[in-house]
Protein backbone atom coordinates (compact mmCIF):
# COMPACT_ATOMS: atom_id res chain seq x y z
CA UNK A 1 0.00 0.00 0.00
CA UNK A 2 1.28 3.40 -0.64
CA UNK A 3 0.05 6.56 0.29
CA UNK A 4 1.22 10.03 -1.29
CA UNK A 5 1.51 12.69 1.64
CA UNK A 6 1.28 16.38 0.70
CA UNK A 7 3.98 18.29 2.45
CA UNK A 8 5.20 21.58 2.76
CA UNK A 9 8.23 21.96 0.44
CA UNK A 10 12.09 21.48 1.62
CA UNK A 11 12.20 25.69 2.04
CA UNK A 12 8.99 26.10 3.87
CA UNK A 13 11.18 24.20 7.15
CA UNK A 14 7.50 24.39 8.45
CA UNK A 15 5.58 21.58 10.51
CA UNK A 16 7.72 19.16 8.87
CA UNK A 17 5.31 16.50 7.90
CA UNK A 18 1.77 15.82 8.47
CA UNK A 19 0.49 11.96 8.14
CA UNK A 20 -3.59 11.21 8.30
CA UNK A 21 -4.14 7.35 8.22
CA UNK A 22 -7.58 5.73 8.07
CA UNK A 23 -8.77 2.89 10.74
CA UNK A 24 -7.87 0.65 7.76
CA UNK A 25 -4.02 0.69 7.77
CA UNK A 26 -2.28 -2.78 8.47
CA UNK A 27 -0.06 -0.03 10.61
CA UNK A 28 -1.34 3.35 11.75
CA UNK A 29 1.74 6.22 11.75
CA UNK A 30 0.95 9.00 13.61
CA UNK A 31 1.40 12.78 13.57
CA UNK A 32 3.79 12.74 16.30
CA UNK A 33 6.27 9.78 14.38
CA UNK A 34 6.02 11.06 11.32
CA UNK A 35 7.12 14.39 12.47
CA UNK A 36 9.96 12.59 13.68
CA UNK A 37 11.39 11.08 10.41
CA UNK A 38 10.21 14.57 8.59
CA UNK A 39 12.88 16.32 11.30
CA UNK A 40 15.44 13.48 10.79
CA UNK A 41 15.66 13.35 7.07
CA UNK A 42 15.18 17.56 7.23
CA UNK A 43 18.18 17.61 9.71
CA UNK A 44 20.24 15.76 7.62
CA UNK A 45 19.50 17.90 5.00
CA UNK A 46 20.32 21.08 6.70
CA UNK A 47 23.99 19.87 7.77
CA UNK A 48 24.88 19.05 4.26
CA UNK A 49 23.76 22.33 3.27
CA UNK A 50 25.92 23.59 6.10
CA UNK A 51 28.90 21.68 4.76
CA UNK A 52 28.36 22.82 1.63
CA UNK A 53 29.04 26.56 2.43
CA UNK A 54 31.74 25.36 5.21
CA UNK A 55 33.41 23.91 1.63
CA UNK A 56 32.73 26.76 -0.54
CA UNK A 57 34.06 29.00 1.43
CA UNK A 58 37.39 26.99 2.76
CA UNK A 59 37.77 26.43 -1.25
CA UNK A 60 37.29 29.89 -2.22
CA UNK A 61 39.82 30.81 0.57
CA UNK A 62 42.77 28.49 -1.05
CA UNK A 63 42.47 30.21 -4.58
CA UNK A 64 41.78 33.45 -6.20
CA UNK A 65 39.21 31.55 -8.87
CA UNK A 66 36.05 31.37 -6.79
CA UNK A 67 33.97 27.82 -6.91
CA UNK A 68 31.41 27.64 -9.75
CA UNK A 69 28.40 27.76 -6.92
CA UNK A 70 29.25 30.89 -4.90
CA UNK A 71 28.04 31.87 -1.67
CA UNK A 72 24.91 34.26 -2.02
CA UNK A 73 26.25 38.23 -2.40
CA UNK A 74 24.13 39.15 0.91
CA UNK A 75 26.61 37.58 2.98
CA UNK A 76 29.71 38.68 4.63
CA UNK A 77 32.50 36.26 4.33
CA UNK A 78 35.65 37.46 6.83
CA UNK A 79 38.97 35.55 7.40
CA UNK A 80 41.24 35.71 10.56
CA UNK A 81 44.70 34.26 10.33
CA UNK A 82 48.14 35.37 11.08
CA UNK A 83 48.80 35.37 7.09
CA UNK A 84 47.48 34.28 3.99
CA UNK A 85 48.78 31.05 4.54
CA UNK A 86 48.97 30.35 7.95
CA UNK A 87 46.43 27.91 9.92
CA UNK A 88 44.41 27.59 11.36
CA UNK A 89 42.22 30.10 9.93
CA UNK A 90 38.69 31.26 11.10
CA UNK A 91 36.46 31.94 8.67
CA UNK A 92 32.94 33.78 9.24
CA UNK A 93 29.62 33.46 7.15
CA UNK A 94 27.32 36.36 7.97
CA UNK A 95 24.27 36.36 6.56
CA UNK A 96 23.26 39.13 8.88
CA UNK A 97 19.38 39.69 9.72
CA UNK A 98 18.30 37.73 6.70
CA UNK A 99 20.30 36.69 3.05
CA UNK A 100 18.00 34.44 0.55
CA UNK A 101 19.47 32.75 -2.32
CA UNK A 102 16.13 31.17 -4.14
CA UNK A 103 13.78 30.11 -1.90
CA UNK A 104 16.30 29.61 1.12
CA UNK A 105 17.19 32.55 3.81
CA UNK A 106 19.54 32.18 6.38
CA UNK A 107 20.53 34.29 9.73
CA UNK A 108 23.05 34.38 11.47
CA UNK A 109 26.38 33.24 11.51
CA UNK A 110 28.35 29.69 10.96
CA UNK A 111 32.01 30.01 11.96
CA UNK A 112 34.34 27.80 9.85
CA UNK A 113 37.87 26.68 11.46
CA UNK A 114 40.14 24.94 9.47
CA UNK A 115 43.55 23.36 10.62
CA UNK A 116 44.38 22.65 7.18
CA UNK A 117 43.57 22.83 3.95
CA UNK A 118 40.15 20.13 3.90
CA UNK A 119 41.68 18.38 1.13
CA UNK A 120 44.96 17.27 3.59
CA UNK A 121 44.58 14.03 5.08
CA UNK A 122 44.35 14.47 8.87
CA UNK A 123 42.81 18.45 8.06
CA UNK A 124 40.03 18.91 10.24
CA UNK A 125 37.24 21.66 9.31
CA UNK A 126 34.92 22.43 12.53
CA UNK A 127 31.71 24.64 11.29
CA UNK A 128 29.68 26.12 14.64
CA UNK A 129 26.56 27.53 14.24
CA UNK A 130 26.18 31.41 16.03
CA UNK A 131 22.26 32.43 16.45
CA UNK A 132 21.52 30.94 13.34
CA UNK A 133 18.47 29.78 11.61
CA UNK A 134 17.31 28.77 7.91
CA UNK A 135 14.02 29.64 6.93
CA UNK A 136 12.42 30.38 10.65
CA UNK A 137 14.09 26.70 11.92
CA UNK A 138 16.46 27.49 14.69
CA UNK A 139 19.34 25.81 13.87
CA UNK A 140 22.51 25.00 16.84
CA UNK A 141 25.71 22.61 16.97
CA UNK A 142 28.98 21.83 15.72
CA UNK A 143 29.95 19.90 12.78
CA UNK A 144 33.57 18.29 12.36
CA UNK A 145 34.59 17.14 8.90
CA UNK A 146 37.79 15.62 9.20
CA UNK A 147 39.52 14.37 6.06
CA UNK A 148 40.72 10.73 6.16
CA UNK A 149 42.11 9.83 3.30
CA UNK A 150 44.06 6.87 2.84
CA UNK A 151 44.19 6.36 -0.72
CA UNK A 152 44.81 9.35 -2.92
CA UNK A 153 42.55 8.66 -5.94
CA UNK A 154 39.40 8.06 -3.20
CA UNK A 155 39.32 11.30 -0.88
CA UNK A 156 37.53 10.18 2.35
CA UNK A 157 35.80 12.19 5.44
CA UNK A 158 34.18 11.54 8.50
CA UNK A 159 31.63 13.82 9.63
CA UNK A 160 30.65 14.21 13.47
CA UNK A 161 27.63 15.97 14.15
CA UNK A 162 27.37 17.06 18.18
CA UNK A 163 25.16 19.04 20.64
CA UNK A 164 22.55 19.15 17.00
CA UNK A 165 19.61 21.10 17.75
CA UNK A 166 16.72 21.66 15.56
CA UNK A 167 14.07 23.94 16.85
CA UNK A 168 11.10 24.79 14.26
CA UNK A 169 8.14 27.30 14.09
CA UNK A 170 5.91 25.82 16.20
CA UNK A 171 8.75 25.53 19.16
CA UNK A 172 8.98 22.00 18.84
CA UNK A 173 12.54 20.58 20.06
CA UNK A 174 14.78 17.92 17.93
CA UNK A 175 17.94 16.94 19.44
CA UNK A 176 20.52 15.10 17.63
CA UNK A 177 24.17 13.80 16.82
CA UNK A 178 25.63 11.56 14.27
CA UNK A 179 28.83 10.12 12.70
CA UNK A 180 28.61 9.34 8.88
CA UNK A 181 31.70 8.31 6.51
CA UNK A 182 32.13 10.40 3.15
CA UNK A 183 33.65 9.43 0.28
CA UNK A 184 34.52 11.64 -3.12
CA UNK A 185 33.64 9.83 -5.97
CA UNK A 186 33.72 12.24 -8.52
CA UNK A 187 35.58 15.41 -9.45
CA UNK A 188 38.63 14.71 -7.59
CA UNK A 189 40.53 16.08 -10.63
CA UNK A 190 39.23 19.34 -10.20
CA UNK A 191 39.37 20.39 -6.47
CA UNK A 192 39.07 23.92 -7.04
CA UNK A 193 35.81 23.58 -9.09
CA UNK A 194 33.07 22.12 -6.51
CA UNK A 195 30.26 21.98 -8.47
CA UNK A 196 30.98 18.59 -10.09
CA UNK A 197 31.87 16.69 -7.17
CA UNK A 198 29.45 13.79 -6.26
CA UNK A 199 30.00 12.44 -2.52
CA UNK A 200 28.81 8.96 -1.51
CA UNK A 201 28.35 8.00 2.09
CA UNK A 202 28.35 4.17 2.90
CA UNK A 203 28.10 3.89 6.45
CA UNK A 204 27.07 5.76 9.43
CA UNK A 205 24.40 6.72 11.52
CA UNK A 206 22.64 9.39 14.22
CA UNK A 207 20.32 9.65 16.46
CA UNK A 208 17.21 12.31 16.69
CA UNK A 209 15.44 12.72 20.47
CA UNK A 210 11.90 14.10 19.16
CA UNK A 211 10.05 16.42 21.54
CA UNK A 212 8.20 13.79 22.89
CA UNK A 213 11.05 12.33 24.44
CA UNK A 214 11.26 9.78 21.85
CA UNK A 215 14.82 8.37 20.63
CA UNK A 216 15.20 7.61 16.53
CA UNK A 217 18.44 6.02 15.19
CA UNK A 218 18.94 6.24 11.68
CA UNK A 219 21.39 3.55 9.81
CA UNK A 220 22.59 3.70 6.45
CA UNK A 221 21.34 1.09 4.69
CA UNK A 222 22.31 1.18 1.44
CA UNK A 223 25.34 4.22 0.43
CA UNK A 224 23.67 7.66 -0.16
CA UNK A 225 24.56 9.79 -2.98
CA UNK A 226 24.66 13.52 -2.11
CA UNK A 227 25.99 16.01 -5.22
CA UNK A 228 27.01 19.32 -4.30
CA UNK A 229 25.22 20.81 -7.41
CA UNK A 230 22.15 19.28 -5.82
CA UNK A 231 20.96 20.46 -1.98
CA UNK A 232 19.38 17.11 -1.59
CA UNK A 233 20.17 13.31 -0.69
CA UNK A 234 19.35 11.96 -4.08
CA UNK A 235 19.73 8.07 -3.98
CA UNK A 236 20.09 5.81 -0.85
CA UNK A 237 18.46 4.21 2.51
CA UNK A 238 18.14 4.62 5.41
CA UNK A 239 16.80 2.10 8.39
CA UNK A 240 14.77 4.15 10.89
CA UNK A 241 13.87 3.13 14.47
CA UNK A 242 12.34 4.00 17.26
CA UNK A 243 9.26 4.22 19.13
CA UNK A 244 6.75 3.14 16.91
CA UNK A 245 8.66 3.12 13.77
CA UNK A 246 10.29 0.36 12.04
CA UNK A 247 11.37 1.25 8.46
CA UNK A 248 13.10 2.62 5.72
CA UNK A 249 13.45 5.69 3.95
CA UNK A 250 14.62 5.42 0.43
CA UNK A 251 15.58 8.61 -1.55
CA UNK A 252 14.87 7.64 -5.14
CA UNK A 253 16.34 7.09 -8.14
CA UNK A 254 19.34 9.69 -8.33
CA UNK A 255 17.09 12.71 -9.17
CA UNK A 256 17.57 16.24 -7.49
CA UNK A 257 14.48 16.43 -6.07
CA UNK A 258 12.65 16.95 -2.51
CA UNK A 259 10.37 13.34 -2.68
CA UNK A 260 11.33 10.53 -0.25
CA UNK A 261 9.29 7.17 0.44
CA UNK A 262 9.22 6.10 3.78
CA UNK A 263 8.44 2.00 4.00
CA UNK A 264 7.22 0.81 7.16
CA UNK A 265 7.66 -2.39 8.53
CA UNK A 266 4.19 -3.83 7.47
CA UNK A 267 4.84 -3.45 4.02
CA UNK A 268 2.73 0.35 3.83
CA UNK A 269 4.57 2.99 1.83
CA UNK A 270 4.38 6.99 2.54
CA UNK A 271 5.36 9.43 -0.40
CA UNK A 272 6.73 12.04 1.04
CA UNK A 273 8.59 15.61 0.51
CA UNK A 274 11.00 17.77 2.87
Amino acid sequence: MKKTIITLAFLCFSALLYVSCSSNDDEIITQMDTAGVGASVLIDAVNELDLKTGLSVSVSNQTAKPSETGPAICLTVSTETPNETAYPKIITVDFGSGCTSGLITRKGKLRVTLTGSVIETGSKMTIERINYSINGLLLEGTIEYTNTTSIATIPQWTTKVTNGKLTDKMGRVFLNSGIHTIKQTAGVDTPFILDDNIYEMPEGNHSVITDKGITLTLTVQETLIKKYSCEYISKGKLKIQGGDLNGVVDYGNNECDTRYIYTHESGTSYELAM
